[in-house]
C-alpha cells in the first residue's frame, strides 16, 4: 500500500478492514501520523515512518483499534496491549506519549468521525485476563493483604528479570558517577539510611520491606538492629531466606505484619520506601500516627513515596489499567497533602526532596532489563504479566519524565519534649564520601 496518500474516510468506509484501521489512525494522529513511527497491520500492510523510526505500532488482528478505544479507554487500551492485540516494538515510552498527545488533541468533530470509523470495524475478542477484582471494605486489613498479594506475589524469578541483584523495587539514586542500576540501588539504600542518621546499635523499622534489601544493608553496613514488615507472603518468604543467608543473627528480622500491628514497639528510626502509595488518603492519619507512636522522641521517619503532580490534580485511587492489572486500590496524593497530615500527627518536616528524574531513569533501566530477559520473564510469570509490566513501567517512566508524578523523600522528626532533634547544622553529611 502506498505511503503518501492512504485511504480517505469515505473510501475507507467502503473498503477493507485494514483500510478502515489506517484511516482511523490517520484521523487519530493527525499531522503526527507515521512521522517517527511505522504502522504494521495483521495482513502485512506496512506504513513506513517519514522520519527516523522510533517505534513500530502493530495491530495484530482486525478490530484491535476498536477494542482498545472501547470505553473506558484507559482500561480497554491496557487490555488490548496485555492480550497481545496491539504491540509496540522499539520505544514504548515514546509510543505512550504520542498516543496521549493524539488523544488530548482530538477536537469534538474529529472525535466524532473517529468513533464512526471505529464502529465500522469488527470487534476483536479478548482472551481471559488476570485482573484484580477485590472485595470487602476499602483498605481494611484483609483487602490490603489481597491488593498487596495481587501485585507482589508474582514469582520472585519474574522480578529477578528486571530488578538489580538485591531486588530493590523502588526509585534508585544515581549519585555522581553512578551508571548501573545495581550501584544506583545501593546508593539509594545508603542515602536513605544516612538521611535518618542511622547509628550502630539503633533499632530500625522498615515498613513495607520488600525482599529485605534495606534491612540487610542496615544491619551489615550500619550496624543497626533492623525489623522489616510486609504483607506479601512471597516477599516475606524470600526476605527471610536472604536474611538467613546473610548470617545476621537477630540483627535483622522479617515479619509478615501490617503497619497497624506494631503492638507498642519503639524504634530509633523508621523508613517506608515504596509502600506509601498503598495506604489510601483516608488512612493517612492512621498511617502517620502509627509511625509517630512507634518512634522514640528525637527519632526520624523517612517516608519515600510517589505523589500526584498533575496540573489538574484531583488525587484519588488508581483507575483503569493500573487499577485492574498493576496496583489495585493504589492511591496517589499531592506531597503537600501528605505532609499536612504528617504534621497533624505530630511530626516536624525537616527535609523534602523530589527524585522524579531518578525514577524515570530507574524505570528505563528496568524496562531494558525486562525486554532483554523476555524469555525468562515469560517462563516465570507468563506472557500477559510480561506485557502488562512492560506497559506499566514505560507509562510510569513517561509520567515521571513529564512531571505528572513525583517521587518524594520526606524526612520527618518526632521532637523531644523540649523541641530538640538530633540533626547536624547542615546537610553536608549526606553527601560526604563513605
Amino acid at each position: 500500500m502506498g505511503r503518501s496518500s492512504g485511504p480517505t474516510i469515505a473510501s475507507a468506509i467502503r473498503s477493507s478492514p485494514s483500510s478502515v484501521e489506517l484511516a482511523a489512525l490517520r484521523l487519530l494522529f493527525g499531522d503526527g501520523y507515521a512521522r517517527d513511527f511505522s504502522v504494521e497491520l495483521w495482513d502485512g500492510t506496512r506504513i513506513a515512518a517519514t522520519q527516523e523510526e522510533r517505534f513500530a505500532l502493530r495491530f495484530v488482528v482486525p478490530g484491535a483499534l476498536r477494542t482498545a478505544f472501547t470505553p473506558p479507554v484507559e482500561l480497554s487500551a491496557g487490555r488490548a496491549f496485555t492480550a497481545g492485540l496491539i504491540d509496540v516494538s522499539g520505544d514504548l515510552e515514546l509510543a505512550i506519549e504520542r498516543l496521549t498527545e493524539a488523544v488530548a488533541a482530538l477536537n469534538p468533530l474529529r472525535a466524532l468521525r473517529l468513533w464512526r470509523l471505529l464502529g465500522r470495524m469488527p470487534r476483536a475478542a479478548l482472551p481471559p485476563l488476570r485482573e484484580a477484582h477485590l472485595h470487602g471494605r476499602l483498605h481494611s486489613r484483609a483487602r490490603d493483604r489481597a491488593a498487596i498479594g495481587f501485585h507482589y506475589d508474582q514469582p520472585v524469578d519474574f522480578y529477578r528479570t528486571f530488578l538489580d541483584r538485591e531486588l530493590v523495587y523502588s526509585c534508585a539514586y544515581y549519585d555522581e558517577g553512578v551508571e548501573l542500576i545495581e550501584d544506583a540501588q545501593l546508593a539509594k539504600l545508603d542515602y536513605t539510611l544516612r538521611k535518618v542518621r542511622l547509628r550502630p546499635g539503633e533499632r530500625l523499622l522498615d515498613i513495607g520491606c520488600g525482599w529485605g534489601a534495606l534491612v540487610i544493608r542496615a544491619a551489615q553496613r550500619f550496624g543497626a538492629s533492623a525489623l522489616g514488615i510486609t504483607l506479601s507472603r512471597k516477599q516475606y518468604e524470600e526476605a527471610k531466606q536472604r536474611v538467613e543467608r546473610a548470617s545476621l543473627g537477630d540483627r535483622a528480622r522479617i515479619e509478615l505484619r501490617d503497619y497497624r500491628e506494631l503492638r507498642g514497639e519503639r524504634f530509633d528510626k523508621i523508613v517506608s520506601i515504596g509502600m506509601f502509595e498503598h495506604v489510601g488518603r483516608a488512612r493517612l492519619p492512621a498511617y502517620f500516627r502509627a509511625a509517630y507512636d512507634a518512634l522514640r522522641p528525637g527519632g526520624f521517619f523517612l517516608n519515600h513515596g510517589i505523589a500526584d503532580e498533575s496540573k489538574t490534580y484531583r488525587g484519588g485511587r488508581a483507575s483503569g489499567f493500573m487499577e485492574r492489572f498493576i496496583f489495585p486500590d493504589g492511591e496517589l496524593v499531592a506531597v503537600s497533602d501528605a505532609l499536612r497530615v504528617a504534621e497533624r500527627s505530630g511530626f516536624e518536616v525537616r527535609d523534602v526532596e523530589n527524585l522524579r528524574e531518578h525514577y524515570a531513569r530507574t524505570l528505563r533501566a528496568w524496562i531494558a532489563n525486562l525486554e532483554r530477559n523476555r524469555a525468562a520473564a515469560v517462563a516465570a510469570a507468563g506472557e500477559q504479566s510480561y506485557r502488562a509490566w512492560r506497559l506499566y513501567l514505560a507509562g510510569s517512566a513517561q509520567g515521571f519524565r513529564v512531571g505528572r508524578m513525583g517521587l518524594f523523600q520526606s524526612l520527618l522528626a518526632r521532637p523531644r519534649g523540649d523541641g530538640s532533634v538530633q540533626l547536624p547544622p547542615t546537610r553536608r553529611d549526606l553527601y560526604a564520601a563513605t
